[in-house]
């Protein structure tokens, strides 16, 4: 696994080699720009949590700053200190104040990150979202966003490992996707608005179990999508501003430093805000709220022969703009669940 400050180094460089995929996207809102979301408000930052060595069971929430982090809530004691609180409690005025005093800060390698937000309401999902994840299959895109869900305790972080739970499947799958945050809550929400509901961004693995979403649950994704582990996030989540375009982001994923997936969002069938405006007609999104983009082309399952992740793996996920996710693959043991 990389070391805490490689790890971070990456999450504030772009990347700067990568195989382009051409490609136009069967739909694009061509009136609907980038809006940004509370600017003011957390302009240009990246939000992770994190525990000290001495207290493992007390999360905190930071900023980085280069190769440290600022404890937000050691710098004021009215902060919430986790990130969920700060969205659902409307704090982020408090955090632009504290950056904007140039607090002191922490040494990134004496913290341990964890995932950059926990305990949100829901986890959504896209699937076929890719034009080049149809063609690998053989498949139209969809007329519509094909949604599922995981649930909210798959979460894990940079620091956590996915448990194969190999006596029970054998097909465990790789899928690196870019997330959208929710930062307020949201009902009715046309598209040409639907930036004005995003906080932010971070890096996701949709870890899959294909037998189960395939062939052992008649055919429905939930008990494939929600092994405990099944859902690593982070290093960070990049504020909207910080981003700039979604939809223009490089993102990659390599097994054991191998590139399985490289493509472009630019290949996203059903943009951001066509999929919140789509969410948000049947049901209310709460600040927290995570959407799972989708994931491009080069999954392990369509491959000559199809490859699955095993005990001993690394995954390396990298959206441009947010950073490296790595996640090692282990064994399952009872005591890894959340």
């Amino acid at each position: 696994m990389a070391s805490t400050s490689r790890l971070v180094r990456q999450a504030i460089t772009p990347i700067k080699t990568f195989s382009w995929l051409s490609g136009r996207p069967t739909r694009y809102t061509a009136w609907n720009p980038v809006r940004l979301f509370s600017v003011s408000q957390s302009r240009d930052m990246k939000f992770v949590q994190f525990t000290y060595a001495e207290k493992p069971a007390d999360v905190r929430v930071g900023y980085l700053e280069g190769d440290n982090v600022v404890d937000l809530n050691k710098v004021d004691g009215s902060i919430s200190s986790t990130l969920l609180d700060i969205l659902r409690k409307g704090q982020l005025d408090k955090v632009q104040k504290v950056k904007s005093s140039n607090p002191a800060s922490t040494p990134l390698s004496s913290v341990k990150l964890q995932a950059p937000i926990h305990g949100m309401d829901k986890v959504l999902c896209i699937g076929l979202n890719y034009k080049d994840h149809c063609e690998e299959q053989n498949l139209t895109p969809p007329p519509v966003p094909m949604f599922f869900s995981k649930f909210s305790s798959t979460i894990i972080g940079p620091s956590d490992a996915v448990q194969l739970r190999s006596d029970v499947t054998k097909c465990v799958d790789w899928e690196v996707e870019l997330v959208v945050v929710i930062g307020k809550k949201a009902s009715n929400v046309q598209a040409r608005e639907a930036y004005d509901y995003v906080f932010g961004y971070t890096v996701a693995q949709d870890i899959s179990a294909r037998d189960w979403q395939k062939n052992k649950n008649g055919g429905q994704f939930l008990l494939g999508k929600s092994m405990d582990t099944f859902c690593p996030i982070g290093p960070c989540i990049a504020t909207a501003d910080e981003v700039g375009d979604p939809q223009k982001l490089n993102i990659r994923c390599s097994v054991n430093g191998v590139l399985k997936q490289s493509s472009n969002t630019e290949q996203l069938v059903h943009k951001i805000p066509d999929a919140i405006e789509r969410l948000t007609s049947v049901m209310t999104l709460l600040p927290g709220d995570i959407i799972l983009t989708g994931t491009p082309g080069g999954v392990g399952m369509y491959r000559d022969p199809p490859e699955y992740l095993q005990p001993g793996h690394v995954v390396e996920s990298e959206v441009e703009k947010i950073g490296v996710l790595t996640t090692r693959v282990e064994g399952f043991r009872l005591c890894a669940n959340k």
